[in-house]
């Protein structure tokens, strides 16, 4: 069956939660602050580490640049996404990344840097979708028939409406429900799309 498919990307397309670990480790460490990783890795990298907000504006600042352009995509997900779109899938791009967690002076580049991050990944796609908060207005009015999503919030918000393929992270491990399905890797997403 030939399907819309929305598919997020930070977090999906690429392990969002492995790089807040790694580089906000690392910003800790290079600025004397101690390093408390709490037990319940969270979304929001300030709820992760205990930091202010002033603290988390400064960590985007010094590493939004690398993270969107040189953090490569998830294994597989571009031969994946290659294979869905090669069997008559439309594939569209949603993302938040304009809003949420991007620091003031980038927000005008974020959809170029985004295209070109893409293009580098060689992730095809027909259409991008840059959402202001709750994405499911944005996939019904481009008929995305499933969302692929790790957000715990956007999760259950667009399940209301359409399946979610949840994208397993640690962060999202609690979070289940009607119209929502887990997947554990680009494989598993491609097996619960061909048995939907």
């Amino acid at each position: 069956m030939v399907m819309r498919i929305g598919i997020d990307i930070d977090g999906v397309l690429t392990d969002i939660e492995t790089f807040l670990l790694d580089y906000g480790s690392k910003y800790c460490v290079e600025n004397n602050i101690p390093l408390n990783i709490t037990k319940e890795i969270n979304y929001d990298e300030s709820k992760t580490f205990g930091w202010t907000d002033e603290q988390a504006v400064e960590f985007w600042n010094k590493y939004i640049i690398h993270y969107f352009t040189d953090y490569p995509a998830r294994d597989l997900a571009k031969e994946v996404i290659t294979k869905l779109k090669e069997e008559g899938n439309e594939i569209y791009i949603v993302t938040a990344r304009n809003e949420y967690g991007v620091p003031r002076e980038y927000k005008d580049e974020t959809k170029k840097l985004t295209e070109q991050w893409l293009k580098k990944n060689e992730i095809p796609y027909d259409k991008i979708i840059f959402s202001n908060g709750n994405k499911l207005p944005y996939c019904k009015g481009n008929y995305i028939e499933v969302m692929i999503e790790d957000n715990p919030t956007n999760i259950v918000d667009i399940a209301v409406g359409i399946p979610v393929i949840c994208y397993n992270n640690k962060y999202n491990a609690k979070v289940e429900g009607e119209n929502i399905t887990r997947a554990y890797s680009w494989y598993d997403v491609y097996e619960k799309i061909k048995n939907m």
